[in-house]
């Protein structure tokens, strides 16, 4: 299907069926009150579909079936074998789907369908498909104890877990979460943003398709202070797993502590410094790998290499490839294949861009690239990349997360400076470091604060490597093994032998 043109793939838009209702109990419903919100499309500003808006009603129907499912043990007490077998089935059921799937998502927030068909929708098949495998492949524990005794320590499942995803990547991060919250047992209740919920409703009836039972996998649709404050707030679900901003991730933490102390993993913002030395090994690759690490979806990532930090010694002529790279980059249509950046996903989210780029311009900034809304006239949400030079860590645009394709950059002698640029932000998400100096770059990896650090790229890694934050982007783990000692509980049991 990468071979589809612009028409080809507006054809199929045009003839696609759009889910709209809330999945509850295996059963696609509209909402207890009956209402709905706009689905808008961010390439033309205009109306996709009415979906169901769901609140505390809908959530209260939703945890009484999770835990009915879990307390049943219709899915936790079957044999590992058996829900490894559902969940391949599940993954597969989205390989079969993916040009849909792909479709679903480049309509709803504006993703390029070159970057939906292929990342997002094979990456979330193979998200369900790795935490499948892992199943039967984590082994508990027998502690070593004086003979006299057998201790055991187990994991069991949580019991339901209420997922909140963002709207940027809503498919991969979403399975991010319902991979191995599924592959431990639990009962999942997923809540899809607002700005962007058709894939996550879509996959709920696959994962029906594929075996997983009712009540096990729900979907509500709807906002954040109705439906999602609702779960948080709800005394019987056991986790509330978050990918969203660092405002929201401190009021959900507050939710579990004013509710019954539920788990609550959050993945949050980030402001990362991509770091360039004199001696990186190619300058023309970190300079096109700071461009795609700033405009990749339209510059809507948590991970976006958003300030870059270029030693002051081969400044000059990195911006010249830097600038060169990113006129390469350019608004267009999310369904033409060749297209690399889209639309903003609404036209608040656009708004609140211009607003950070008038103000980087306000304070100082030497705007190099960019800055404007785009094809107006199509009714759509574009901005065209955006590039700031002369940019100090006092400046607004330096320190604050702008969810856009804005980058900000700013100069430095040594390595010690760039670190402690690099370090200067409440964020603590991601950060790179482009050196051929071995020694510096462990040195440079070590001190940087934050979750995952690149060396010698930009958002390298796969399903092995956990991902998360340190400060305040956070505190739970998305991926790897890691992220399935998250939807389980520790248990110790000390058994006294004769």
């Amino acid at each position: 299907m990468s071979d589809l043109t612009l028409a080809q793939w507006q054809h199929k838009a045009a003839h696609l069926t759009l889910p709209s209702q809330a999945f509850i109990d295996g059963t696609y419903r509209d909402a207890v009150n009956g209402a709905t919100f706009d689905c808008i499309n961010p390439a033309n500003g205009q109306l996709l579909t009415r979906v169901a808006s769901c609140d505390a009603a809908d959530a209260e129907l939703a945890v009484k079936a999770a835990r009915a499912a879990f307390d049943d043990k219709r899915w936790c007490g079957l044999s590992p074998k058996q829900r490894k077998l559902i969940m391949q089935r599940f993954a597969e059921l989205m390989r079969l789907n993916l040009v849909e799937l792909a479709l679903l998502e480049s309509l709803d927030m504006g993703k390029p369908i070159g970057d939906a068909m292929g990342y997002d929708a094979p990456a979330a098949a193979n998200c369900i498909a790795w935490n499948a495998e892992a199943i039967d492949k984590i082994y508990d524990q027998v502690a070593p104890v004086e003979e006299s005794a057998l201790a055991l320590v187990t994991r069991e499942a949580l019991g339901v877990v209420a997922a909140i995803v963002p709207w940027n990547f809503p498919l991969v991060m979403a399975c991010w979460k319902l991979g191995p919250a599924l592959a431990t047992g639990n009962s999942v209740i997923l809540k899809p943003s607002e700005k962007s919920p058709l894939t996550a409703l879509r996959i709920a009836g696959l994962a029906k398709e594929a075996g997983i039972p009712d009540g096990v996998f729900n979907v509500l649709p709807g906002f954040g202070h109705t439906v999602g404050e609702a779960l948080a707030m709800h005394m019987d679900v056991d986790c509330i797993t978050f990918t969203g901003s660092t405002k929201i991730g401190k009021h959900l933490v507050q939710c579990s502590g004013k509710s019954n102390l539920k788990r609550a993993f959050m993945e949050c913002g980030g402001k990362s410094p991509n770091i360039v030395l004199a001696d990186a090994p190619d300058l023309d690759a970190a300079a096109r790998s700071a461009v795609g690490a700033i405009f990749y979806n339209q510059g809507e990532v948590c991970t976006a290499a958003s300030r870059l930090l270029v030693q002051n010694s081969i400044k000059p002529q990195f911006m010249e490839r830097l600038l060169a790279h990113a006129r390469e980059w350019i608004s267009a249509n999310p369904l033409d294949p060749t297209t690399r950046i889209g639309a903003m996903v609404d036209h608040i989210q656009m708004e609140q861009v211009l607003n950070y780029i008038a103000i980087g311009q306000q304070e100082g900034a030497k705007l190099l690239l960019g800055g404007k809304r785009t094809q107006p006239e199509e009714g759509g949400y574009y901005i065209e990349p955006t590039i700031f030079d002369d940019v100090t860590p006092t400046m607004r645009i330096f320190r604050e997360e702008i969810f856009g394709p804005v980058l900000a950059v700013t100069g430095f002698d040594t390595l010690e400076e760039a670190i402690a640029l690099g370090n200067d932000t409440d964020y603590g998400l991601a950060a790179a470091i482009w050196t051929a100096d071995l020694n510096q770059a462990v040195k440079g990896s070590r001190a940087l604060r934050a979750g995952t650090v690149f060396v010698n790229n930009w958002d390298g890694g796969d399903m092995t490597m956990p991902f998360g934050g340190f400060k305040q982007s956070g505190n739970g783990r998305d991926k790897s093994l890691h992220a399935l000692e998250k939807y389980t509980e520790l248990k110790s049991t000390w058994i006294q032998l004769e």
